[in-house]
């Protein structure tokens, strides 16, 4: 399997393409934006002018898109997909959407033949760069052997967790985990700070302890020298835990810390952050505080 086409070229995609076109294969690509075209093609990539055309010409198609309606949009809608595909090709969808959607996806695809599989991403732009990202990916046991070759060369960890759906239901369990760290994170070191006592000490006294997580040790640094460009926005967060309350509730399933730390991001969201990285919620709670964490 050597044609790959890659449709999502953003904060994700563009590295994601470079990691493939580096370990050999010989990429297509589509996106709305020329300047991302222009960020991938300059590397090596072919330019397709829809996602149809891109699945005309490869073995696999992988879909790098905001949300479920947008990988809905390029697979099943108008000039998707799965209208230049063939029967055996096959659809890796690495986005962050509900497994619902997944499902429904795989389920479209499966009556023209065409193979499909979720496989989220955990790890944010700095491992996209590196090829160092954690991908779990949903479907069946020969699909994810199959693709998982090309799956690696983006990734440092592929781990299939189940069935079409149940990749995104393990990246919405990840979410909840790193929202839920970095506001820990972001309430501990407000208390330091607010207590006279520098947060970076209390960063380095806890991190080799059981308070030690890579959240953290991704995160503090990065808060205490107030860097809030996005590695991974507060929008997308967002929308993320808003696929976790959706999925909770289909479920029956309470969520109420899951529920807390959204509406911290709704505020944030709501107040014109929702462009700056999820570890700048850490405002929020220095403004309840009267106090800003720094070294």
């Amino acid at each position: 399997m050597k044609k790959i086409g890659f449709i999502g070229l953003g904060i994700m995609g563009k590295p994601m393409c470079r990691n493939l076109l580096k370990a050999g294969y010989d990429l297509t690509v589509f996106s709305r934006s020329k300047d991302n075209v222009a960020a991938v093609t300059d590397h090596g990539a072919a330019y397709a002018p829809s996602p149809a055309a891109v699945a005309e010409v490869c073995e696999l198609v992988i879909t790098m898109v905001p949300d479920s309606p947008q990988v809905k949009e390029v697979v099943l809608g108008e000039g998707g997909v799965i209208h230049g595909g063939k029967a055996g090709l096959y659809v890796v969808d690495m986005s962050s959407i509900a497994p619902l959607a997944s499902r429904e996806i795989g389920a479209g695809l499966a009556r023209k033949g065409i193979k499909f599989l979720d496989a989220p991403v955990s790890g944010g732009e700095p491992k996209a760069v590196d090829g160092t990202l954690t991908v779990m990916a949903g479907g069946s046991e020969a699909d994810f052997e199959a693709v998982r070759p090309v799956l690696a060369a983006m990734a440092a960890s592929v781990t299939r967790v189940g069935e079409i759906g149940a990749g995104n239901v393990a990246k919405l369990a990840n979410q909840i985990v790193v929202a839920l760290n970095i506001a820990a994170m972001s309430e501990a070191f407000v208390l330091a700070a607010k207590a006279g006592v520098e947060p970076e000490l209390v960063y380095q006294a806890i991190r080799g302890g059981l308070a030690g997580s890579t959240v953290l040790d991704a995160k503090a640094g990065l808060v205490m020298d107030r860097k809030f460009d996005p590695g991974f926005r507060i929008r997308l967060h967002v929308k993320d835990l808003a696929n976790v309350m959706q999925t909770a509730n289909e479920l029956h399933v309470p969520l109420p810390l899951t529920a807390s730390v959204m509406e911290v991001m709704q505020a944030m969201l709501a107040d014109g952050c929702g462009e700056d990285d999820h570890g700048s919620i850490i405002r929020y709670f220095e403004k309840l505080a009267h106090v800003t964490v720094g070294r």
